[in-house]
């Protein structure tokens, strides 16, 4: 079968949600399958400037083709936009420029659609928000499967998405959370779905990279992912300052990813940026637990990784896909203020064997979940499936 993945950004050094998981189901369908990914040459989400050369390369066994973005984002016109399209009154025009300001602004990309859509037997879509899946999954909708990464903030409620939730032929979800979330926005019947989160391989042996050298220092709590404000990271700096001044033990937090806002200097604070693998799993191995404190999920990929090597967590209750995954698992604590923050952080530093429990827990449900080749067995049913809905 030949197949288009479609995303804003791709390459194995680019961290976020959609971008991970599009790469990992696009490298596992090209072992059976003729796989093409179709994206920009930005690396930047917030700029959208172009670093990556376009035209055709292969990166991790993978063909993928690259188009320039036509313009820079201008944060001041998105913020201008999503504060027109968020009034009752929008007109269609006034909601679609949301998306055209979230960009990226890639014309040539929509015309690879428009024009080769039909040499591809099935196009994957990643992530309902940006531009080029929400103007260029209508030029191919008879073949089109959406993988909408929905989270539950105020876009959601835009009036267009209705009429954009009935296009395609398939959905795959992540979790349970995000397919009641599109449903309640779709005007008909949904499409055949799946949901099936993400796969992932056994965590290798005990890591030899010495976090000592990093500077850090146990025990800790990691924040794995951007430090973005939109991630939850300037109220869990917030919270953490507070509980680690009040707190009668020293503790750690290791923030591990790049950076897109302002880290305060504090002596229990320690902003490592982007890591490598080794250095990755080093510290899912060796942390006190994985904090997640994201408002606004579709599925946490890395509270997957933190479970897969064993490490329990604490996660923002406000967010019911964080909520839902761990009462699934039954392998985190969650909370949704300070103080039951600090009242978990308590416990857990208070008492290893429970993180232990709670991280054994969690390694089960992966186990049970989400390896790779239940994974991709599901993906390959639904492409299989909605064969027959496929148009000329």
């Amino acid at each position: 079968m030949r197949i288009a993945c479609v995303v804003h950004r791709y390459g194995a050094g680019i961290a976020g949600g959609s971008e991970t998981h599009c790469r990992q189901v696009a490298e596992h369908l090209a072992v059976t399958h003729d796989v093409t990914v179709l994206t920009t040459c930005a690396v930047d989400h917030v700029t959208w400037n172009n670093v990556l050369p376009a035209g055709a390369s292969v990166a991790g066994g993978v063909r993928v083709l690259r188009f320039p973005v036509s313009r820079r984002r201008s944060l001041r016109r998105f913020a201008e936009a999503g504060e027109i399209a968020q009034r009752r009154n929008a007109s269609e025009a006034e909601q679609e420029q949301w998306f055209r300001e979230n960009g990226p602004d890639a014309p040539e990309l929509l015309e690879h659609l428009a024009s080769h859509g039909r040499e591809y037997d099935r196009v994957l879509f990643w992530a309902f928000r940006y531009a080029e899946t929400y103007f260029g999954l209508p030029l191919v909708r008879h073949r089109a499967i959406l993988v909408p990464t929905v989270e539950d903030d105020p876009i959601i409620a835009l009036g267009v998405l209705e009429q954009f939730f009935s296009l395609p032929i398939g959905f795959v979800f992540l979790t349970p959370e995000e397919r009641a979330l599109v449903l309640r926005r779709a005007p008909v019947p949904p499409a055949p779905s799946i949901v099936i989160g993400v796969g992932l391989d056994p965590a290798a042996g005990a890591p030899a990279r010495r976090l000592d050298e990093l500077g850090v220092r146990e025990p800790f709590i990691l924040y794995l992912g951007r430090v973005d404000p939109n991630k939850g990271c300037e109220t869990l700096l917030r919270h953490f300052i507070r509980f680690q001044e009040s707190a009668a033990r020293r503790v750690q937090l290791v923030l591990a990813g790049p950076a897109n806002m302002p880290i305060p200097s504090h002596p229990a604070v320690l902003p490592l940026g982007f890591v490598d693998n080794a250095t990755r799993d080093a510290l899912l191995a060796q942390a006190a637990f994985l904090v997640v404190p994201s408002r606004y999920e579709s599925l946490s990929i890395v509270l997957l990784e933190a479970w897969n090597h064993g490490l329990g967590a604490l996660v923002n209750g406000r967010c019911a896909v964080l909520k839902g995954q761990a009462r699934r698992a039954n392998a985190a604590l969650y909370y949704r203020d300070y103080d039951e923050f600090a009242h978990a952080a308590e416990r857990l530093l208070a008492h290893p064997d429970l993180a232990r429990q709670l991280g054994r827990q969690g390694l089960a449900y992966v186990e049970q979940e989400y390896r790779w080749p239940h994974v991709i067995e599901n993906v390959n049913g639904l492409l299989e499936r909605v064969g027959q809905s496929i148009r000329s």
